[in-house]
């Protein structure tokens, strides 16, 4: 019996620093494609645009940006509405930030840099907006009230979390689809570890407490996620 009371402990394949680049490769276009049939990147794209929209300006960072495949999506947005815009892309994995700049070479308004979050020194990371999509439930709790307090330091006007519910109809559901459209077993894995590692709403709203400074808006979307909104000068509330 799989129990989904608490949040799941076990590291996911694709955090091996090991992993090799081609490998890496594989697993991004299996999470790539799922985020496109399942509108995941959609989401965080949406509360981006709406950022952009109050004219903030855009100064982006990528928090675990993977592949870069959000900040590319992102960089035609701007090119598409004639923003100028700069992103940052920050991983801890030399692998996938070599991918992402393969990926990016047509995007000069990208750059990568390999940092640990949790050792981010918000001195030499100043951001507008602050993006962290899928990457919080990859920590355990503790740390991710670290990984908040320096987000917090680093994002001047607002930070845009979107990350996955643990659900057991998300998992099994995960399971069929996986079959069907996910080729390779680290994604397949790693996928219902994510799901075991995700989050209850009053889970995300004590983290939210701790930043009592911040607006919160944290909000369920479409196939068991969470868009967690924060915002810079604004009466704390919980939509």
């Amino acid at each position: 019996m799989i129990a989904f009371k608490k949040r799941s402990e076990e590291e996911e394949a694709m955090d091996d620093p090991g992993l090799k680049e081609a490998d890496l490769d594989e697993v991004f276009n299996d999470l790539n494609r799922t985020n496109q049939l399942l509108a995941g990147q959609y989401i965080t794209l949406q509360a981006t645009k709406r950022l952009l929209d109050q004219g903030i300006p855009a100064c982006i960072a990528d928090m675990g940006c993977g592949d870069g495949d959000l900040l590319r999506r992102l960089a035609d947005y701007c090119r598409k509405i004639g923003i100028e815009a700069i992103f940052t892309g920050i991983d801890n994995s030399e692998a996938a930030l070599a991918i992402a700049r393969r990926k990016s070479v047509d995007y000069p308004e990208i750059s990568y840099k390999k940092e640990d979050l949790l050792h981010l020194d918000p001195g030499d990371n100043q951001y507008d907006i602050l993006l962290c999509t899928l990457t919080l439930h990859h920590f355990a709790d503790p740390d991710i009230k670290v990984l908040l307090g320096i987000f917090s330091r680093c994002a001047r006007k607002a930070i845009v979390i979107q990350d996955l519910q643990r659900n057991k109809i998300a998992y099994y559901l995960f399971q069929l689809f996986s079959l069907i459209f996910i080729k390779t077993e680290i994604a397949r894995e790693d996928g219902l570890i994510s799901i075991r590692s995700g989050f209850r709403k009053r889970e995300l709203i004590r983290f939210a407490e701790g930043l009592s400074e911040w607006r919160h808006s944290i909000r369920w979307r479409w196939l068991f996620r969470y868009l967690w909104v924060i915002q810079a000068k604004a009466p704390k509330s919980y939509d």
